[in-house]
């Protein structure tokens, strides 16, 4: 009998209880706050036979009731495997996070460990109860000075003290040519430059403080920015509010460089035309803390906002249109065989040059990316694969990093509520992520490749919840190198599902209808036979192999993810549901659906060249499911994320009947 929450095992230990069957609880970890979601861990000793559990709760200081999370995630030697570029193992511990909170809102959180073979050390180490605060939308601070900043060529009135141009504002002096580099910061925390409406362009090709063209960066046009804030007051950029704020880099490499300014605040500018509109870190150089981009637009550029510095850390990035470069009229993949086809059609090309690369690029811990719109790149909201976290090393491994280096761990990231589509490989990719990632209510319409990828995820738990896939012909899930703790709940998924490397990964109460990309409609390749799937709605494909459960012989728990276990996966393919559920005990409450559970989406056929390179509109579909249908009441019960469900059971997919639907983008003000 699987477990109903999904987080463990089987009903029986999958190995027999040695002498350290019993668990010991260790050091205990509260990970960067976000906005809504709070993650922990809590790292062990023993517990060999997996079966002991942290049940989890919370509340607000001072209520009654306490309010029922999701258990923590148990990790146990999970192998990450990727030749001269991964080689660790998950720890021994359990991590995972309480989910949808209030910002800036105090929370006590109670975490009870139990084990049916004891638990050693003091009775109270069982038992930890943390408070601790979410945090709170970055805002402007009050009483800072504020500095209003006007094009060149300003005809109308100005607001004093008054400059013109960002850096003339920004800094004390705003030379050009030899002098550019001589100013110092005058902004200090708290500060504001208000941006008047207008067009800042930059002109390398003049020499010397010619304010007429307002000349007043180096050379490459980069405004360098070096001045730090605090979380509490921030330096701000924002738009004065008197029209569009157009600051146009005129094709350079880079247009704002914050790597050496912390807690930096962009509000209402418009980026455009550069390659890299706002870098914020370089892997083991330097990069910037809390830096905030809201209500911005990013027009025809390569990356929009990227950082690959593992000291980065607490960014919020949200309510921002992204617009790249690539083609906006055609879905193209990047690679193989079946977009080869395309290659000598009119208008088109591939390979497909990459004119834009990613709109978000983040690494470290603590990053908040919501409520953005994002089209036209080859990926659209990535972490850095970025290889080995910092004080580990592929070829000293299995190894994990050591404490000192915990606090670069790319940990506690949350994408929620973002609307990506047109993307050539993957939506959303969270390759080489560690611990509580949360990807919420996204929607991934129009990606070539896998919109949901983990190549590979790093110890987990990934959290990828509600999100809606839709026209994606290449299938939704792209694992790989043994990828473990990730978990799939009350998604709806309109391709192909495929696990290709996984471990420690479980599925709940998603819809996965085939777009006919593939055979089977789900496979999963998992080294572990503690990875569980149930309570999922499928429309299979016509044929012979609809589902693939692949995993180590029975009697072994895991194995490893650089092939050298003597035991190996064990290939197991089925027809039907019926004959999947039977032989392999997964999926046993599932069921079969087809697109007439939804309101209003057209069925897509991956191998139909008319039409496999349209692009389609979320707003010309309805996702809704009809009452009564089969998706409907069929799910099961899930802390943190069906709570409030109505009927007499949750639904199937991501789309609750009865409850609103998300906001897909931006916000209206």
């Amino acid at each position: 009998m699987i477990l109903v929450a999904g987080l463990a095992s089987v009903s029986q230990p999958l190995i027999a209880a040695p002498g350290d069957a019993g668990v010991t609880p260790g050091e205990f970890v509260i990970e960067h706050p976000t906005l809504i979601n709070l993650g922990f861990e809590w790292h062990i000793d023993g517990d060999a036979n997996r079966n002991a559990r942290v049940d989890v709760s919370y509340r607000k200081p001072g209520d009654a009731t306490w309010r029922t999370a999701l258990p923590l995630v148990r990790s146990q030697g999970e192998q990450v495997f990727q030749r001269n570029v991964f080689n660790l193992v998950s720890p021994n511990m359990f991590a995972g996070s309480i989910l949808d909170l209030e910002p800036g809102t105090a929370y006590e959180a109670r975490f009870v460990l139990t084990d049916p073979d004891g638990i050693t050390g003091p009775a109270a180490n069982a038992t930890k109860v943390v408070t601790v605060r979410t945090r709170p939308e970055p805002v402007p601070a009050t009483g800072g000075k504020v500095y209003h900043v006007y094009p060149t060529k300003w005809l109308g009135p100005k607001t004093e003290p008054a400059f013109e141009g960002i850096m003339c504002a920004y800094n004390y002096y705003c030379g050009a040519g030899d002098t550019a580099p001589g100013g110092r910061p005058r902004v200090k925390p708290g500060d504001t430059l208000l941006v008047h409406t207008g067009t800042y362009a930059y002109h390398y090709e003049f020499y010397a403080n010619q304010t007429t063209i307002n000349a007043t960066t180096t050379f490459e046009g980069t405004y360098y920015l070096t001045a730090d804030g605090t979380a509490e007051r921030p330096i701000v950029i924002k738009a004065a509010g008197d029209g569009e704020v157009i600051i146009d880099g005129r094709g350079n490499f880079n247009l704002f460089n914050v790597k050496a300014a912390d807690y930096n605040y962009f509000e209402g500018i418009t980026f455009k035309n550069t390659d890299i509109a706002i870098w914020a870190g370089t892997q083991f150089i330097a990069g910037s803390k809390g830096l905030t981009v809201k209500r911005c637009t990013f027009d025809q550029v390569g990356m929009g906002v990227f950082s690959n510095y593992s000291g980065s850390s607490d960014f919020y990035i949200a309510d921002s249109i992204f617009l790249g470069r690539n083609d906006s009229k055609h879905l193209t993949g990047w690679n193989g065989p079946f977009w080869q086809q395309f290659e000598n059609v009119e208008g088109q090309e591939y390979p497909p040059v990459m004119k834009s690369y990613t709109a978000i690029r983040l690494y470290g811990p603590g990053h908040v990316v919501a409520f953005n719109y994002v089209a036209d790149f080859h990926d659209g909201i990535d972490t850095e694969m970025y290889g080995m976290p910092d004080g580990s090393h592929p070829i000293d491994g299995p190894t994990y990093p050591p404490k000192e280096f915990w606090d670069r761990r790319p940990t506690a990231i949350d994408i929620y509520n973002n609307y990506i589509t047109n993307a050539h490989d993957n939506s959303i990719e969270m390759d080489g992520s560690m611990h509580n990632i949360r990807i919420m209510r996204n929607m991934l319409i129009n990606s070539a490749s896998h919109p949901m990828s983990t190549q590979p995820s790093v110890g987990g738990p990934f959290y990828f919840i509600r999100n809606i896939v839709y026209h994606a012909p290449g299938g939704s899930t792209r694992a790989t190198a043994g990828s473990p703790g990730v978990f799939f709940y009350n998604n709806t998924v309109t391709t192909e599902t495929s696990a290709g490397s996984s471990a420690n990964s479980h599925w709940r109460n998603n819809l996965m209808l085939g777009q006919n990309v593939s055979a089977s409609v789900f496979t999963v390749n998992t080294n572990t036979n503690y990875s569980s799937s149930d309570y999922n709605g499928f429309r299979p494909n016509a044929g012979t192999e609809s589902f693939q459960w692949n995993s180590p012989p029975a009697a072994i728990a895991s194995i490893r993810a650089d092939g050298s276990s003597a035991e190996k996966i064990e290939q197991r393919k089925f027809a039907t549901l019926e004959a999947y559920a039977q032989a392999t005990k997964q999926d046993q409450h599932s069921v079969l659906v087809d697109y007439d559970v939804f309101t209003k989406v057209m069925k897509l056929d991956a191998k139909d060249l008319a039409t496999v390179q349209r692009l389609y509109k979320a707003e010309d579909l309805d996702f809704r499911l009809k009452p009564g249908s089969a998706a409907v009441d069929r799910g099961v019960a899930l802390p943190n994320v069906t709570d409030g469900f109505t009927g007499q059971a949750p639904d199937l997919g991501a789309l609750e009947v009865g409850q609103p639907a998300p906001i897909y983008g931006p916000r209206p003000r």
